[in-house]
């Protein structure tokens, strides 16, 4: 604040007209090379007009804003994302997981956990951190009961705090139910940091691009796989929590957790990944 004060005093010397403005902007111009410097400046500047304004009851410093806007800059053009999952790019994970317990780098308990993470990450394109790490063995136990098995996430599991259903994938069901065995209700399903920080170690290469998989590679896979699947958009949107801020959703659509899991089977019923039916420990 003090840098700011002494630049925008050394420039007007006490006057305000356009040509301490212009030579204000002259002089950060010549000075900076980032944005950053000269849009505190300018914004300290437009400040100190207004202050000007309230404290003498006078509009006509506001009117010297005008001068002080930073310049326009071109909009950098937009590109489709460069991250594309496939489906042999998570069983390149799983894959990797299989080889982390045959060679003993991990151990089963782990090898079983980070087994059903990839699978829940897939089908349901849940978020890592906000949602995947905090959910409960007892709310799997409670879905895997059901005959159409559907897990309710709270609101405090959730990004956007939106409480939904999400249904699980009969794959994705015999992967959980070997985690669930004597464990308590409030104990956490998954052990998400340990399979970051494993993956990270990994470095699993992805087919398309010079980039490794990551955590949130499984959301984007879930979102590019229903589009190949031409999965109903609102059932996906739904399940994701993606673009449901509008005021149907607020207001008006409320879906039952059997009717999500029958319009989201309708899609993904024929999707099996590889590396989970052959290989039985």
């Amino acid at each position: 604040m003090k840098r700011n004060s002494r630049t925008f005093w050394d420039n007007a010397k006490g006057v305000i007209s356009k040509e301490k403005c212009d030579a204000l902007q002259a002089h950060i111009a010549a000075r900076y090379t980032d944005i950053w410097t000269p849009r505190k400046v300018m914004n300290f500047a437009t400040a100190f007009l207004k202050y000007l304004a309230k404290t003498h009851f006078a509009t006509r410093y506001q009117a010297f804003e005008l001068f002080l806007e930073m310049p326009k800059g071109l909009k950098a053009r937009k590109h489709v994302t460069s991250r594309i999952i496939t489906k042999k790019d998570v069983e390149s994970v799983l894959l990797a997981i299989r080889r982390g317990y045959e060679e003993e780098e991990i151990e089963y308990d782990h090898y079983l956990n980070y087994r059903a993470i990839v699978l829940f990450g897939a089908f349901t394109g849940q978020r890592p951190q906000a949602t995947i790490a905090r959910l409960s063995v007892g709310q799997f136990r409670d879905a895997i009961d059901l005959e159409k098995p559907v897990l309710e996430i709270l609101p405090e599991q959730d990004k956007i705090r939106m409480q939904h259903y999400c249904p699980l994938h009969p794959q994705l069901g015999e992967a959980i139910a070997p985690l669930l065995g004597e464990r308590h209700d409030d104990e956490p399903m998954f052990k998400q940091l340990s399979f970051e920080r494993w993956l990270k170690q990994q470095r699993v290469p992805l087919l398309h691009g010079d980039h490794h998989f990551v955590p949130g590679d499984l959301r984007k896979f879930c979102e590019q796989m229903g589009d190949i699947l031409q999965w109903d958009q609102s059932n996906k949107n739904y399940i994701l929590t993606h673009g449901v801020s509008g005021v149907d959703w607020r207001f008006y659509k409320h879906p039952l957790p059997e009717n999500v899991y029958d319009v989201f089977m309708q899609f993904w019923k024929d999707v099996e990944f590889e590396q989970v039916k052959e290989f039985i420990p």
